[in-house]
């Protein structure tokens, strides 16, 4: 079973791995309200209580495909925890007002659009709604005033951000009268570039773990391990750590970082949640683990 961890020693708990619903209308199966509900029983029976979510997901449909599952279970709610996110707009003629893509982190946009997230999903409160991507034109003290009176009314019930940088990050916490609990950032063996730019420095500075997007590069990993010196190593590892593929190598490589990342899984195969899930259970060896950002970059650490 995966464990569970806090994403801020003021945050919340969480299921160590969540299922990403973003592609659930990209599959047949899952496009269905009875087939979304089995990848969520498969999910729990396997530890993973956590969902992430954004409005814009499936051109803003598939939160209430979500809320149309939990329906066909109701008691599921009191098992789950839901993670969502808003600031994104995209043209869509689910938004017929949206006249080009831009970003929106205007109180009344953040507002709206938890109301519409929490109607869609069918609960009362969000577990953690996040910004999702750095608007210029933000101002962090509206910002910081509608998250805390959303927090206030019960609505949500932590806040955090996606895609943010330090800075970023800093000039909305110096504003909110709550910690941030979570950045969902894009890390993965094929995207290394977050263990060099500082910022998961700063989030083990101020305790909070990362979400993690696009764990295994956009699901290049799920298939048999790359060509090369990378698909050689993996192989090894799999072998060493008795994993059934580079997915979960892949996984547990993540879970090795001291900021306790929580990555998003963003499988469609609820035959994939159990392999995926047995990532949890290793630990991998310091050694080992830069054997495999070697063989990714295609050069050993200065």
């Amino acid at each position: 079973m995966v464990q569970r961890q806090r994403l801020h020693p003021d945050g919340p708990m969480l299921s160590r791995l969540v299922w990403g619903a973003w592609r659930a209308r990209d599959t047949e199966a899952l496009a269905r309200p009875q087939g979304l509900l089995r990848m969520i029983e498969t999910c729990l029976d396997h530890g993973i209580t956590t969902f992430d979510h954004a409005d814009i997901y499936g051109r803003y449909a598939v939160e209430a495909l979500f809320g149309e599952a939990l329906r066909l279970a109701p008691a599921l709610r009191q098992r789950i925890e839901i993670v969502t996110k808003c600031d994104i707009a995209l043209v869509s003629p689910a938004r017929p007002a949206h006249r080009v893509k831009h970003y929106d982190t205007s109180a009344a946009h953040i507002r709206a659009s938890v109301e519409r997230s929490l109607a869609d999903l069918g609960v009362e409160r969000i577990d953690v709604l996040l910004l999702h991507r750095p608007d210029p034109l933000m101002d962090a003290d509206e910002v910081a005033g509608v998250l805390a009176a959303l927090v206030a009314e019960g609505k949500i019930a932590h806040a955090g951000v996606s895609n943010h940088g330090v800075e970023t990050m800093r000039l909305l916490a110096a504003r909110l009268p709550f910690p941030l609990v979570t950045n969902q950032i894009e890390l993965s063996v094929l995207h290394t570039d977050p263990l060099e730019s500082g910022l998961l420095d700063y989030l083990q500075a101020e305790r909070i773990a990362p979400m993690i997007w696009s764990p295994l590069g956009g699901g290049r990993l799920f298939a048999s391990p790359p060509d090369g010196p990378l698909g050689r190593t993996m192989a090894e590892l799999c072998a060493r750590y008795g994993l059934s593929g580079p997915g979960p190598l892949a996984i547990a490589w993540l879970l090795r970082l001291p900021t306790r990342p929580v990555p998003v899984l963003g499988t469609t195969s609820p035959e994939r949640i159990a392999d995926l899930a047995a990532a949890d259970a290793v630990v991998v060896e310091r050694q080992d683990w830069f054997a495999l950002l070697e063989a990714a970059r295609g050069r050993a650490v200065a």
